[in-house]
């Protein structure tokens, strides 16, 4: 693999690897040179970033938009999603993201999360007690897969007969099939329609949930007091205060429910799936685990560092030509972070390719860094911790139940996940 050292025709580099073995394609990247180019995962030409600090220092340079709108003529392309689901934080820079980012971070408080402890840890044993009889299971499809979609469908109060559509609509959002391209049009669609009726609904019928309190912050008078609904203090944990300013369109509130529901439902699918593995490929670790489970809450954060669930964050366009690593990026071009990369960077994270439970983790980028740093960490940092506390307590002779060459990850840049995973204890 080669690395660009300015900018120009340079061919791209060969992702093939990346999908095949990504940590030690990403490893030789990184030892080749800081930035990339490559072919994204739309087809376009693209710029990755590979290294610790180079990606950290990216991630909070607000030259660096999320917004499409600056993207090169003829450039990117990504997902062909309508304007009601695309208005969303993942394409947003502030003063709108500052905005749109504030009225739904109140759900995600480590207070409202810590409420939601005991009832996840009842659906992770009720999905436990539904396999233990047979003696064997795939936790991807009996548990990992289930969990998340659960609790994000109870957060935002989607009605449980509906569950089973949410989860196959994100499974192809996720995982295209690029021979049925109808598919992916089909689904949005479904998910458009489906998402404008359940506003409907709850506009009409308002519940004790996140979209009820969405909907009831959009539709509040220009004159409404400023402030929460729920009566919590005025301002985000980063220190802005809300202002009678404050709304979202239509098209918001839509695109915040669609967000919701694929970042709480995918990642954290992975982050269990890949978790269980990584102690299944260290015995000692689980031992250890096993020996001392107060450290599960350090656990769960060498497990994002260790096989992060979204190696590449959101794709980010420059505003102006600037320099990333010494490789000069022009204005507009596609620029791609590789947390999965950087999180694998033996400057930062000596000894980086084994797992270690006890090591000193400051400093991830699994979820993120700056602004745009992820909304749904404490929710997706509770979630997997509960989930992987029930399985190691329900079942100390956990083990695969296949040979381990067999399993087999998503072949995609954007997501590193298994899909199955099967175990018997």
């Amino acid at each position: 693999m080669q690395n660009t050292a300015e900018t120009g025709p340079a061919d791209p580099v060969d992702v093939t690897p990346l999908l095949d073995d990504p940590h030690a394609a990403y490893a030789t990247l990184r030892a080749s040179g800081p930035v990339h180019r490559i072919t994204g995962p739309d087809g376009q030409p693209a710029w990755l970033v590979t290294r610790y600090d180079d990606v950290r220092a990216a991630l909070a340079d607000p030259r660096l938009s999320l917004d499409k709108r600056h993207a090169a003529p003829g450039g990117y392309r990504g997902f062909a999603l309508p304007p009601a689901l695309d208005a969303n934080l993942l394409n947003m820079d502030p003063p709108d993201h500052t905005r749109v980012r504030r009225l739904v971070v109140r759900a995600f408080t480590p207070g409202r999360v810590e409420a939601l402890r005991a009832p996840v840890r009842r659906v992770a044993d009720d999905l436990l007690d539904a396999v233990e009889p047979a003696g064997r299971a795939d936790l991807i499809a009996d548990y990992a897969g289930h969990l998340p979609i659960i609790v994000i469908c109870d957060l935002l109060g989607v009605p449980r007969a509906d569950r089973r559509d949410f989860r196959a609509w994100t499974d192809r959002l996720i995982t295209p099939d690029p021979s049925r391209p109808e598919l992916m049009k089909q689904t949005i669609g479904d998910l458009l329609a489906y998402f404008t009726g359940l506003i409907a609904t709850k506009r009409a019928h308002p519940g004790d949930d996140l979209l009820s309190e969405l909907i009831a912050v959009r539709d509040a008078p220009d004159d409404a007091p400023d402030g929460p609904p729920d009566g919590t203090p005025d301002g985000a944990p980063d220190g802005s205060a809300a202002t009678g300013g404050d709304r979202l369109s239509e098209d918001e509130l839509t695109s915040l429910a669609f967000l919701i529901l694929f970042g709480g439902y995918e990642n954290t699918v992975h982050l269990v799936g890949n978790a269980v593995l990584a102690l299944l490929d260290h015995p000692e670790q689980l031992r250890a685990l096993r020996r001392n489970p107060a450290e599960l809450s350090n656990a769960v954060e060498e497990f994002m560092r260790f096989d992060s669930p979204a190696p590449l964050a959101i794709r980010r366009f420059p505003r102006e030509d600037l320099d990333i690593g010494g490789v000069r990026v022009p204005a507009g071009d596609c620029v791609l972070l590789s947390v999965g990369s950087a999180n694998r960077d033996e400057v930062r994270f000596p000894d980086a390719d084994r797992l270690d439970l006890a090591r000193d983790l400051s400093g991830h980028l699994a979820l993120g860094h700056g602004i745009h740093y992820c909304l749904g960490a404490p929710l997706a940092r509770m979630e997997t911790a509960v989930a992987l506390a029930a399985l190691v307590e329900r079942f100390p002779g956990l083990r695969l139940d296949v040979p381990r060459e067999s399993l087999t990850h998503r072949r995609t840049l954007r997501a590193r996940g298994l899909i199955s995973l099967p175990v018997t204890w």
